[in-house]
């Protein structure tokens, strides 16, 4: 081997190689390590109307680790994305020494059962509610595990539907057997049932739509309760309105109507008798 100039030729080269590698992995070592590339500042751009800066300091930016050089910008943009309101974050560096960092915030829509927000896409997030409310009280949304983007988008339907009352929904609800209510501004309850086809729901909430100025003539804002889920009409509750059970019902069918017409009327019943839930 010895005698094998242009092997030993090769093995010097490597070993020159090696050495300058060696020299230069210690040389940028040395100079990533530099004071001049410690992290001075951190820029925040983008939607923060809900986030201040000792929030960012006390959540995330304790958190950083590294220069400019060594720090891990997916970690970095975990530790921003897992402060309240923050919905999503984009973080990259800033030559020499800063980091900028871009958030896009949640916008609430609503409240959920479990006490957290519905955003506007549809998302559950955990924030003060204080804060969401700001601008006045967000409506109540309620359903089955894994249902808020389902109730956000009937939401939005419900606020198109009921548009021509004027009376935006200030809760929807989901049951466990999904089958949809919702609460109309002013205190209105309505039943509306499954949604037995693409298009029940619209028709449902478009005959009480067309029916409730003849309906509000009669009974103004005394309108407590509408059950929707007959096939070609609706019942109606209103406020001090006395029901009679199907005996008395059946009574008051039988009294003469000579006697039934001598007697002080305590009794309305349009919706005396309401189909169980759909």
């Amino acid at each position: 081997m010895w005698q094998n100039v242009r092997l030993l030729n090769a093995i010097a080269s490597a070993l020159v190689a090696l050495v300058v590698l060696a020299a230069l992995a210690a040389g940028g070592h040395w100079l990533i390590q530099r004071p001049i590339f410690t992290l001075k500042a951190v820029r925040i751009d983008g939607d923060v109307s809900h986030i201040n800066a000792p929030t960012l300091r006390a959540n995330a930016v304790s958190r950083l680790k590294g220069n400019f050089f060594t720090i891990d910008l997916d970690a970095t943009r975990a530790a921003f994305e897992a402060v309240p309101w923050v919905r999503h974050a984009s973080v990259r560096r800033v030559w020499p020494n800063q980091l900028a960092v871009t958030i896009e915030e949640y916008k609430p829509l609503a409240t959920w059962n479990d006490g957290r927000l519905v955003s506007v896409d549809g998302e559950l997030f955990a924030a003060n509610l204080a804060e969401a409310e700001d601008d006045g009280k967000l409506p109540e949304f309620a359903g089955p595990p894994g249902s808020e983007k389902d109730v956000t988008a009937r939401y939005y339907d419900f606020v198109r539907w009921f548009a021509p009352l004027k009376m935006k929904p200030e809760a929807v609800t989901l049951s466990n057997r999904y089958a949809w209510s919702v609460r109309l501004a002013g205190g209105v309850h309505l039943a509306l049932g499954r949604e037995r086809s693409p298009e029940s729901l619209a028709t449902r909430s478009r005959r009480f739509v067309q029916a409730y100025p003849q309906v509000a003539a009669r009974w103004g804002n005394q309108i407590e309760y509408a059950d929707l889920r007959y096939p070609n009409g609706f019942a109606v509750r209103a406020a001090g309105m006395r029901f009679l059970s199907e005996d008395q019902a059946k009574k008051l069918a039988a009294t003469p109507v000579q006697k039934r017409d001598s007697q002080k009327p305590t009794v309305a019943q349009p919706a005396a008798r309401q189909k169980r839930s759909q």
